[in-house]
């Protein structure tokens, strides 16, 4: 961001969570150390959590729960539609995939706080309509090293990681770059009643990310 000469509107924290597969330990725990106050001032959490799957697919939190039931807070369909919008605008498409609540974003949705991200597959496998789409292997895993000794830096689609790496970049500069929050009275309270629509916020999006 420095590089780009980009002042954010919002602050932006980089987060690096430990303890995940022992049952989000470090999420929990930054969560539940922050006050009232603390928590209200996140404007939202976006969380990365594999993006170089080499039997890829482009999944994206189902941030308004159209697809698989379960929502995110308010503003998470806000953030689903970055991401989406973003790699419709590249020709990319994406498969919606649910909060059910297995990665670092669990502990800030339990608070309310908006959320979205992106995920290449883990040891789910693909089916024959996804690499019909997306390339690869049907009725493999998208990751078959997930959670074994292979599970090294060879083990990754570098074609992934610049396609997915790229939307990341673009939905955190489009979220630090937003005049206001997701919600009419421009706050970045978290569980307003009144946020703007997928569609107004998608607008706004683009043109801070412009």
């Amino acid at each position: 961001m420095s590089k780009l000469q980009i002042t954010p509107r919002q602050q932006v924290r980089f987060a690096f969570w430990g303890a995940e597969e022992s049952g989000l330990l470090g999420s929990t725990h930054y969560v539940e150390d922050l006050s009232d106050a603390a928590l209200e001032e996140i404007y939202a959490n976006l969380n990365f959590d594999m993006l170089g799957s080499p039997n890829y697919v482009r999944f994206v939190y189902d941030g308004d729960g159209s697809a698989t039931g379960t929502a995110g807070p308010n503003g998470s369909a806000q953030i689903e539609a970055i991401f989406n919008n973003y790699f419709a605008s590249k020709g990319l498409a994406t498969v919606p995939t649910a909060f059910d609540g297995r990665s670092d974003y669990g502990p800030f949705i339990d608070v309310g706080i908006p959320a979205g991200g992106l995920f290449s597959g883990a040891e789910g496998i693909k089916t024959p309509e996804e690499a019909a789409v997306f390339g690869g292997t049907a009725g493999a895993p998208y990751d078959s090293c997930y959670h074994q000794a292979c599970d090294t830096t060879n083990n990754l689609s570098t074609k992934a990681l610049s396609e997915l790496g790229d939307a990341v970049a673009h939905s955190v500069l489009t979220l630090a770059r937003s005049k206001s929050g997701f919600f009419e009275d421009g706050s970045r309270m978290p569980a307003r009643k009144h946020a703007l629509s997928v569609d107004q916020f998608a607008g706004t999006g683009r043109q801070a990310a412009a």
